[in-house]
């Protein structure tokens, strides 16, 4: 039954839905993360490059084939696109239609922070129409200070409010620079761009979180979704599907409401495979800190926007996770120039769990990932507990 159901089984559901219980859970190549994309409705950006950014580090963990212009060809075709979910992300572009809300919203805000000059944003309308897709750099640089997002100058924040409200979109990248061009010349023509209402954007929200998780509460799917209308929606919406025998509605002791894929109870529930999975800090599977802490016990805060003194593992640790139970983190670095890839501080949490059952899935990931880094050489600098540094440092070398 599935009011029975076990923490260990909730995880399997999650780490399942999620794409990290078996290798290759979308197949291989450009086709696999178009898959990856449509299953978890999308992949937040990082602009910090430690290590590969977040967006390409999140398909790696999926797709260990996975090259870094599968994503870019992908944009360029008109089957992903840029816009906001909770955060800077890629979308499938056959869910365009449901970013049409924000963009509405944001056409008709007065008080947006990106109160961009109507003239200025017309001249970049008018340049781009004229001479095809631009990049900030593109135009005359007009600013007062060089610096912050509030001291850009005046057609970089036109470009970012045209591109927030629609009317323009990012047809391409060079890392983290942007190009931008009509959205008439980049949306497909086949693509549905009929404003949803308030009751489909929130079913929308539904199955994707459903999808993805495999089962999900209502904090989840509102999460920084503003307003009691769209909490009201989504409930409605839950409600629906759990009357319809789409969905079951799960009463966990200590738990909120939990609402689950019906189709998933009905498949076997397995014991997972002891794989180590490097995640991203922006990783689909713990960008929810709260659920992370309640059903797999670790209290993840990614401290790079911490002040130094204050930092408790270090500026971009990475959660390791072994099978279903996350036994640690990695603080490390890309030395891109030099080709050394530096484990700045390995923290073993969950030391009660045998190094030998560990160490060797361990080791292997992390060759793989310096690979995907661009990197030869593993530099191993510090471990927590210090009795694991001769074994590791002898394997890693």
């Amino acid at each position: 039954m599935a009011e029975a159901l076990t923490l260990p089984q909730l995880r399997f559901l999650t780490l399942e839905s999620q794409g990290l219980t078996k290798p290759y859970p979308f197949g291989k190549g450009k086709d696999a993360v178009l898959r990856a994309f449509e299953h978890l409705g999308y992949l937040q950006i990082d602009t910090l490059s430690i290590v590969a950014r977040a967006h390409h580090h999140t398909l790696w963990t999926r797709i260990h084939d996975y090259k870094t212009e599968y994503l870019d060809e992908l944009v360029e075709e008109g089957k992903v696109f840029e816009y906001w979910f909770h955060a800077s992300s890629y979308l499938p572009m056959k869910d365009f239609r449901f970013a049409l809300p924000q963009m509405l919203e944001v056409k008709q805000s007065k008080k947006h922070y990106l109160n961009a000059d109507p003239k200025v944003m017309k001249y970049v309308m008018d340049t781009i129409r004229r001479e095809g897709p631009k990049k900030a750099r593109d135009f005359e640089n007009e600013t007062k200070k060089a610096g912050s997002w509030w001291s850009w100058k005046p057609t970089k924040i036109a470009l970012e409010r045209l591109f927030l409200q629609g009317e323009l979109m990012i047809s391409s990248r060079n890392g983290m620079e942007k190009t931008y061009d009509l959205t008439e010349n980049v949306l497909p023509k086949s693509i549905n761009t009929t404003l949803p209402t308030d009751l489909e954007f929130a079913e929308y929200l539904v199955k994707t979180y459903l999808n993805a998780y495999g089962f999900t509460t209502v904090k989840q799917i509102t999460h920084l979704k503003k307003g009691e209308l769209i909490r009201k929606n989504v409930n409605k919406v839950l409600k629906s599907m759990v009357q319809e025998g789409k969905i079951q509605q799960l009463n966990i002791e200590s738990m909120p409401f939990i609402f689950v894929n019906k189709n998933l109870l009905e498949k076997p529930i397995n014991k997972i495979n002891p794989n180590i999975h490097i995640l991203s800090p922006f990783d689909n599977s713990i960008i929810h800190r709260d659920r992370v802490l309640q059903f797999f016990d670790f209290d993840y805060k990614i401290e790079c926007y911490t002040p130094k003194e204050k930092r408790q593992y270090g500026y971009f640790c990475l959660p390791i996770l072994f099978g279903d139970t996350f036994i640690g983190r990695v603080d490390c670095k890309a030395h891109r120039k030099e080709m050394e890839f530096e484990i700045i501080h390995l923290h073993i949490e969950k030391t009660h769990i045998d190094i030998d059952l560990w160490k060797q899935p361990f080791v292997d990931i992390i060759k793989s990932f310096v690979t995907f880094n661009g990197c030869k050489h593993i530099k191993l600098t510090k471990v927590s507990p210090s009795k694991l540094t001769d074994k590791l440092r002898q394997l890693l070398t």
